[in-house]
């Protein structure tokens, strides 16, 4: 995949999915995409290696869900692994606080590197086990907590509250959509309220994906 088709399958992706980005970001994204592989070689960082497949199954999917980040001033993103969405959504956002936690060393290892590369400001990878504590983790409080496949939803519904500041809302990346119904049954659960939920497919091979929004009852 050379240059120049990343550049224009970004473009369409983007297009497609009906969301923006600056001029700054798809050079970025290139060089994050360079490092990911590069890493990858040494230290298995994800299982999905070729470019195609990194710009819409990383890159893309991360990119779709800014209309649910949009107004945030940070973001918590638990197990970041190789930092999807967090640091997709912290190249398209600048101005976003974002903070990528894994309890993996070597995944740790690879974030702050990018971030360093990347020279980005106000994001920082962290070495930690999320379990529902956060002060004795270190781990910050966020207007916005997102994770994408992390854990099944009610375990993540259960754990997401604890790191959120007052008013924060908790965003879920699920593959396959459920349900409204089933959605507010697990929000209801965890003292919870579904405050949105939106079906979307990868532009390139139509995976189906869907992104849920849970705020504090």
């Amino acid at each position: 995949m050379d240059n120049t088709r990343f550049f224009d399958q970004l473009q369409q992706g983007c297009h497609t999915l009906g969301v923006s980005v600056g001029e700054d970001v798809p050079p970025k994204l290139l060089r994050l995409k360079n490092e990911l592989l590069k890493w990858n070689a040494k230290v298995n960082l994800t299982a999905i290696t070729a470019p195609e497949e990194v710009l819409e199954k990383h890159f893309l999917d991360s990119l779709a869900v800014l209309p649910e980040v949009e107004g945030a001033a940070s973001l918590l993103d638990l197990g970041a692994g190789a930092g999807f969405p967090g640091l997709p959504l912290k190249l398209a956002r600048p101005a976003l606080t974002v903070t990528l936690v894994d309890a993996v060393g070597k995944k740790v290892g690879f974030l702050k590197a990018a971030i360093a590369t990347l020279g980005l400001k106000d994001a920082r990878g962290l070495h930690a086990r999320a379990e529902g504590q956060p002060e004795a983790e270190g781990i910050p409080r966020a207007e916005l907590l997102i994770a994408r496949a992390f854990m099944d939803l009610p375990d993540w519904l259960k754990l997401a509250p604890a790191y959120l500041l007052p008013g924060g809302r908790v965003v879920a990346m699920l593959g396959k959509a459920q349900p409204d119904s089933e959605l507010q049954a697990r929000a209801a659960e965890r003292n919870l309220r579904l405050s949105s939920a939106r079906q979307y497919r990868l532009p390139f091979s139509r995976a189906e994906r869907q992104v849920a929004v849970f705020s504090q009852a």
